[in-house]
């Protein structure tokens, strides 16, 4: 027995002993062992992304390495082309809260090239709408616009058939999200709804379709459209010197970016060698905005034929990725230099002053005891405008990251009441029970940018503390941010101040 236990104690012993002697030769790399090796991609000679064989290690701690985006890819998302579901998170909010208003403000649709390629023919795109679809509606939108001449009046045919559907489909997702909230009877006021565009007719086109989509049986005779006369909708308040101090030294990044990027300069010049143009007119002619319409539509890109100077041909798919990549460039040397930044806060903040003071009226008058207006409150805006008017609105709130605005881009702020809380315990004084306080619903906003919740990625809600009990912005915090934080980032404390400070 005694010789047994001690063989079992020799065995343990001497197992234990050569594990600690493998794993010493191990870490002293006495023993060959497989390689770890680390993979890093690179481009390959045909365009293809190969993998370099690094050094053998014991251990590799990945390092993330994001993928350069897809300037083609990039492209169609840019053109939104309405043959997908989209999920839509405009409407959503804890059990019991009441949506009080909607304030959207969305880009134009789907519009012919703004500018002309020279010697190229002008891409033929069908302005017509399409009487083929099964929706009834479709045909009545069709002659509703036909009859206002929004459409077939204009020699250039501005919108087409793919931005009605495009606003059409806006209005009616946002139709569903908002319809079991209530947000206005069926026999709402006109004060009720604020519609407001700018000078150009795609805006009010693509206002009335989304119209049409929101609201089923709409009434034109209850509409009033205004007209903003600036694109930044800014009203009475357009004039700010440094806003346009601003805008001058980011075009002027913007140009020193496109004058040191040699791959774009060799692009231009081809392109104008098949075109038999200098790159001066070339350039002037902002090519990108006509190829896009191309590239949207499904239509091979423009060519020329061919002349006894040898100029001719046709442009080509790896001619417009140079172009659009190096946008996609200039997206990242704008958030870094800052200088946009600053401009879209003094841009922006007449439309978000005047959202704000929206959204306050309307949370105080929800108060209990409140007399209500006559006609209702604006508890829906629709701004119709341009992505030279949702970019900025984007940078100042903050949401640097988002991708620049599509056709049909939509931004959505949603105000929410809780419901009322009841404050404190029965408590008993002198043998008589105390009734507890009941304390009226707080308010809160919701972002929303083509339907996905931003809120939290906006500068005035990244910091607050979300709570799984509340999980929404205070209003407190946009109206803080709207009226006085907003301007810290060029040294100010107020509008006027910030626009009429001398630099310096």
């Amino acid at each position: 027995m005694l010789a047994r236990n001690r063989f079992l104690l020799l065995v343990v012993v001497g197992g234990a002993a050569l594990a600690i002697l493998s794993l010493s030769l191990q870490f002293l790399n006495l023993i060959p062992t497989t390689p770890i090796v680390e993979e890093r991609p690179f481009h390959a000679a045909d365009g293809g992304i190969g993998v370099a064989v690094g050094k053998s290690r014991k251990r590799v701690f990945p390092q993330p390495h994001t993928q350069e985006p897809n300037p083609i890819f990039e492209a169609y998302g840019y053109c939104n082309i309405p043959n997908r579901t989209e999920q839509a998170w405009e409407g959503h909010s804890p059990a019991d809260y009441k949506l009080l208003s909607v304030h959207v403000m969305i880009r134009h649709g789907d519009r012919y090239p703004l500018y002309s390629i020279p010697k190229t023919k002008r891409p033929a795109i069908d302005c017509t709408l399409s009487t083929s679809r099964p929706d009834g509606k479709w045909e009545r939108v069709r002659h509703q616009l036909l009859n206002q001449a929004l459409i077939s009046s204009y020699k250039n045919c501005w919108l087409d058939n793919s931005c009605v559907v495009q606003h059409l489909r806006n209005g009616q997702l946002l139709h569903h999200a908002y319809k079991q909230h209530s947000l206005f009877p069926s026999d709402w006021s006109p004060r009720q709804i604020w519609v407001e565009t700018t000078g150009k007719s795609r805006t009010l086109q693509s206002g009335l379709a989304f119209l049409y989509g929101f609201l089923p049986d709409f009434d034109w005779t209850k509409l009033t459209v205004r007209h903003q006369w600036s694109t930044l909708f800014c009203s009475s308040a357009c004039d700010c010197p440094a806003r346009n101090r601003y805008l001058e030294e980011e075009q002027r990044r913007q140009y020193q970016l496109r004058a040191a990027d040699t791959e774009l300069e060799r692009t231009y010049m081809d392109m104008s060698r098949t075109l038999g143009l200098p790159t001066r007119q070339l350039r002037a002619a902002n090519p990108i905005d006509s190829l896009l319409c191309h590239l949207c539509h499904g239509l091979s890109f423009p060519c020329v034929p061919i002349g006894d100077s040898g100029a001719g041909g046709c442009l080509t798919m790896e001619q417009f990725a140079v172009i659009r990549r190096q946008q996609l460039d200039d997206e990242v040397d704008r958030r870094r230099a800052g200088l946009y930044h600053k401009y879209a806060i003094l841009a922006m903040y007449p439309y978000l002053n005047r959202t704000a003071a929206k959204m306050e009226r309307i949370a105080k008058s929800s108060e209990a005891g409140r007399q209500p207006r006559s006609g209702g409150e604006e508890v829906f805006t629709l701004s119709s405008a341009h992505d030279v008017t949702v970019a900025p609105l984007l940078s100042a709130l903050g949401l640097e990251e988002a991708r620049f605005p599509r056709f049909a881009a939509r931004i959505v702020f949603e105000l929410w009441k809780s419901p009322p809380t009841i404050q404190g315990q029965v408590k008993k004084r002198g043998g008589k029970g105390e009734k507890s306080k009941a304390k009226y619903g707080e308010t809160f906003i919701r972002v929303l940018y083509n339907g996905e919740d931003v809120t939290f990625h906006t500068t005035f809600c990244r910091p607050h503390d979300r709570q799984v009990s509340q999980p929404l912005c205070p209003l407190k915090n946009f109206l803080s941010f709207v009226r006085r934080d907003m301007f810290s980032v060029v040294n100010a404390t107020s509008y006027k101040e910030a626009c009429y400070r001398r630099p310096g």
